[in-house]
């Protein structure tokens, strides 16, 4: 970014206080409220602004050791490039617990001190920029805690100021005056604070604390037991799955989101006569039998458990290991309709032979199975088992969303360097298990800490070997550390009572913990090992997200090496299953949030992920195969695009995008499905795949929908239609209708044949005399082939879908990403004139501008004179092509006018960060061009004559949100 002008920043402040219309030029100045909508957390923005200031200052009268994991990973960046802080915070009504401040004395690039004034109460962040001689404050209502800087409606005022400015400078003033009084922060101030907040904290206080661990509490803390709300949705979809006829459904909920609870209100409302429980360990059994007592009431003597040490075989309520049900003697006791109710828990699990015959058995009016992870290796088909029907499913971000879990503070950071290079694949066990390893390993965990007065880690490594030693060396370190990889159940069971009791900090292990497993204390989770699949990482992160009394968050450390699969990370986290590179990198740059949990990923960490990314092919037909046949066996049947889109599978625009796939028939070929379709279905597929899918624009969709429904369609009811849907209507836009269902706008030279021969070369929909019909021919084939009218369908409904995710009041929705030929037809043209668009086009009354914002590899930007940049969140500099002048008619054009003074060409702005991104660009709005702005420059063209271009700087109507800019100019992903 440029300098700030004395104009701007007067301009600012116009903007924010007088006149918006008038001065919107310099919005990005402007002071702006911060509150926590809008998908923008006040966090942020203060991220934001640490990462871009040379010093900064926090006064804050009150800090949750929640909030400080994100903010290490931070300031751990900044010290690397020498940023260095101050925090001013306070020790009034002793609302700051003492771990606090020990917590923020491991963070060496920021100076601590406590205020002095009485009932210091602060809430304020300056931000200094040296280089441009500026400040930036927020101020406000939120201290820095995760509720106010996540999750609670506050008011902050952002704005930006001179050094000079009157009211920057009385904040400098008073922050400045007060860190001259305040005490600063020692070992010793910590230890006689402790000794007073046990002394003196009111009150008032504890009972804050507990109704904010009553709110957090696991079930059995909870005085009365209610469904929570996604468990209430559950209920309704499996009384509606009854209402069917349905004998047998899946649950599937992600673990720590209270199963337990959903079988025990779902076995509520049903009123069996006699009810079974089933589980592979007697541990579960006594577990769950006292939470479904919680639940129905009723006599201890109605509770029974039948296993290797119990045998009450007359209980109303029979909770039963499998072992012992499946024996002979035992199974034969009951007869097959015994119980009207019957519940399998860990259900992934029925693939064995005592579990099949089991349920082969029993013929209960029910049966529901319930798991978290229904994905298995050993090519048993769960789903069928339970006749593909998913009553419901809870989803590990929809559960964070809802705080049904813990929250988790995830940091992705750099593994131990040796010799200059980073841990990767083919690391040998004294690198991996090294005294040096171990000790780095043990400065992070001691750097980002833990929710709670003592630590209770699980360790996950690559080896078991390597577990042995790292736990060796652990405890060596003073770390009590036991290793555990396949003991039997005794040994294990007594490891994990060490880990509760705090006998010992850490447990490390390969793989067995990854299911099955209740430690609801743990606190810390380390991964040491590559991330060889998504689901193997939500199984292990997820062990640390269950409910427990006072613990506030879990801190998952993922130490990050040179490793092939990185880009499965930040995908695993977000639950995103687009199989899009640019998703991938968005997430990694924009580190966002899931409820009150936070991503965090430090400089280097973030690299080795972007060049795993650029590696990676993450719609291969491989991969591709491996998540269809996953549906197939969770539904039942060849599955079509909606059920992707349905079930939360490969987003259907992979299929789209897919340069080998001209549409979803010819991946049913490729996976060997008995399908056959004609050269003119399969071509009409192709178009509606290409062109309509992708949802962003419902207007064809629509009147396709209607015209499969009604045949024909008069203009009056398509009109009707449209305005129901809130979709913008004018002349243009049905031309182009006409033009897309048409073929005419294809009807360009693409190679040897024209564009729309591909899709057929006939149009799909006439539109004659006030009624829009399908072709005849069209119709004709629809009737005949019910498959090609089933994908036909598929497409149509899958991308009504799809537009849900767009404003159709408008051409383009900011944010959302278009190819060339999208905005050709989105702006109505009459032709696809995509191809030698190029970085601009003068239209008649529109001028679409696309620019590639990142250098290439050699470090020079592509055109190496045309250096297109933000000059500020809402100033472009973009330049013309070759040879242009001032006096060229399309500048002329573009800077021409209306009587009223407005351009007469409207602007539109489309920005990507890297040719690696592919042919989409982000879509940044209308701009407009500030005239005192356009010149003319001299360029040394390829032959080395030199040649005349024009500057022009852009200013956009709506500045870019500063999470986009971020993404779209930061140095991360450069060669990604």
């Amino acid at each position: 970014m440029t300098d700030i002008t004395k104009d701007e920043l007067q301009s600012a402040v116009l903007n924010g206080y007088v006149d918006q219309q008038q001065n919107y030029a310099a919005a990005e100045f402007s002071p702006q409220l911060l509150n926590n909508v809008n998908q923008e957390t006040v966090w942020e923005h203060i991220r934001y602004e640490l990462n871009n200031c040379s010093s900064f200052t926090f006064a804050v009268a009150f800090i949750t050791v929640d909030m400080l994991t994100p903010l290490k990973a931070v300031l751990a960046d900044l010290k690397v490039h020498g940023v260095y802080g101050k925090i001013l915070t306070s020790d009034y009504l002793y609302f700051n617990q003492p771990k606090v401040f020990t917590e923020l004395l491991k963070i060496a690039n920021v100076e601590v001190r406590i205020a002095q004034q009485s009932g210091f109460h602060a809430k304020g962040y300056l931000f200094e920029h040296t280089d441009q001689n500026y400040q930036s404050v927020i101020i406000g209502s939120s201290n820095l805690t995760r509720a106010a800087l996540l999750q609670n409606y506050e008011w902050n005022m952002r704005f930006t100021s001179y050094a000079a400015g009157a009211v920057t400078n009385q904040i400098s003033s008073e922050i400045a005056h007060a860190w001259e009084e305040a005490v600063p922060l020692t070992v010793q101030w910590v230890t006689r604070y402790e000794q007073l907040f046990d002394e003196k904290a009111t009150v008032a206080a504890e009972k804050r604390v507990s109704i904010i661990n009553e709110q957090s509490a696991p079930y059995e803390m909870q005085a009365k037991i209610i469904p929570n709300k996604m468990q209430q949705h559950a209920l309704q979809k499996l009384q509606e799955l009854r209402q069917t006829g349905e004998q047998r459904g899946l649950i599937i909920s992600a673990t720590g989101t209270g199963k337990t609870y959903l079988g025990a209100f779902d076995v509520k409302q049903f009123k069996p006569r006699r009810f079974l429980f089933v589980a592979h360990r007697e541990q579960i059994l006594q577990k769950s039998r006292a939470s479904f007592r919680k639940v129905l009431g009723g006599n201890a003597s109605d509770y029974g458990i039948l296993s290797g040490h119990h045998a009450d075989k007359k209980a109303k309520y029979l909770f039963a290991t499998i072992q012992t049900l499946s024996k002979p003697d035992n199974m034969k006791y009951f007869s097959p309709e015994e119980f009207d109710y019957i519940l399998v828990d860990e259900a992934h699990r029925t693939g064995s032979e005592s579990y099949r015959h089991f349920l082969k058995y029993f013929k209960p009016k029910f049966c529901l199975g319930m798991t978290a992870t229904p994905e298995r290796t050993d090519d048993f088909n769960i789903y069928q088992l339970f006749d593909y029907n998913i009553a419901y499913e809870i989803r590990l971000q929809d559960a964070l969303n809802e705080q049904m879990l813990t929250p988790f503070h995830y940091v992705g950071l750099q593994d131990y360097e040796y010799q200059g290079k980073l841990i990767d694949d083919k690391a040998v066990l004294r690198h991996l298990a090294s005294a040096e390893r171990v000790d780095y390993v043990l400065q992070q965990l001691e750097y980002y800490g833990y929710s709670g007065d003592k630590v209770h880690g699980l360790i996950f490594c690559s080896r078991q070997q390597e577990a042995y030693e790292l736990a060796k060396i652990m405890t060596n370190r003073g770390h009590p550390t036991v290793a555990l990889t396949d003991e039997t159940i005794k040994t294990r069971e007594k490891t994990i009572t060490m880990l509760e009791k705090g006998q010992i900090e850490y447990i490390v292990t390969v793989n067995i913990f990854n299911e099955g497993i209740d430690i609801p204390c743990l606190n810390q989770i380390v991964m040491l090992r590559n991330t060889q699949s998504s689901i193997v990482f939500i199984q292990q992160l997820g062990r640390g997200l269950r409910k427990f009394a006072h613990k506030e968050f879990v801190t998952i450390l993922d130490f990050i090496g040179n490793y092939k699969n990185n880009y499965l990370i930040p995908m695993a986290l977000t639950g995103d299953r687009s199989r899009s590179k640019d998703n991938a990198r968005a997430e990694i740059s924009l580190q966002p949030t899931i409820g009150i949990s936070t991503i965090n990923f430090t400089e280097v960490a973030r690299q080795q992920i972007y060049a795993s990314l650029q590696n990676a092919k993450l719609d291969s037909l491989m991969e591709m195969r491996k998540d269809y046949y996953e549906l197939k066996n969770k539904i039942g049947r060849v599955p079509l695009l909606r059920d992707f889109e349905k079930y939360g599978s490969i987003d259907p625009l992979v299929f789209a995008n897919n340069n080998l796939l001209p549409n979803y028939y010819h991946f049913l070929l490729k996976m060997k499905e008995n399908v056959k379709l004609t050269v003119y279905q399969d071509k009409v597929l192709y178009f509606l795949t290409k062109e309509l899918l992708n949802g962003m624009r419902c207007h064809e969709l629509l009147l396709l929908q209607e015209l499969m429904r009604h045949g024909t369609v008069t203009e009056a009811c398509f009109f009707k239609l449209l305005r129901s849907k809130n979709c913008y209507l004018n002349e243009d836009v049905l031309g182009s209708v006409d033009r897309i269902l048409g073929l005419d706008f294809f009807h360009v030279k693409a190679g040897k044949e024209f564009k729309s021969v591909k899709y057929g070369g006939q149009p799909l929909v006439f539109h004659e005399k006030g009624n829009y019909r399908l072709r005849s021919q069209l119709q004709t084939e629809l009737n005949a082939n019910s498959l090609f009218k089933k994908l036909f369908m598929d497409v149509i409904e899958t991308g009504l879908v799809k537009t849900k995710n767009f404003d159709h009041t408008v051409p383009f929705t900011l944010y959302k990403k278009y190819t060339r030929k999208d905005v050709c037809r989105l702006l109505n043209w009459k032709k696809d004139v995509s191809a030698p668009m190029y970085g601009y086009r003068v239209g008649k009354d529109t001028c679409p501008i696309f620019i590639t914002y990142t250098k290439d590899n050699s470090g020079k930007r592509k055109g190496e004179n045309y250096e297109n940049e933000f000059l500020s969140t809402s100033v472009v500099r973009w330049f013309t092509r070759s040879p242009r002048h001032l006096y060229s008619d399309e500048v002329r054009r573009l800077l021409e006018k209306d009587e009223a003074g407005e351009p007469i060409v409207k602007i539109h702005l489309f920005i990507k960060k890297s040719d690696a991104e592919g042919k989409d660009f982000f879509y940044l709005g209308e701009c407009k061009i500030i005239e005192s702005s356009a010149s003319e420059k001299m360029i040394l063209g390829k032959n080395g004559h030199k040649k005349a271009i024009v500057a022009l700087d852009l200013r956009l109507k709506t500045p870019v949100q500063y999470r986009y800019f971020t993404m779209l100019t930061n140095d991360d992903n450069k060669n990604n």
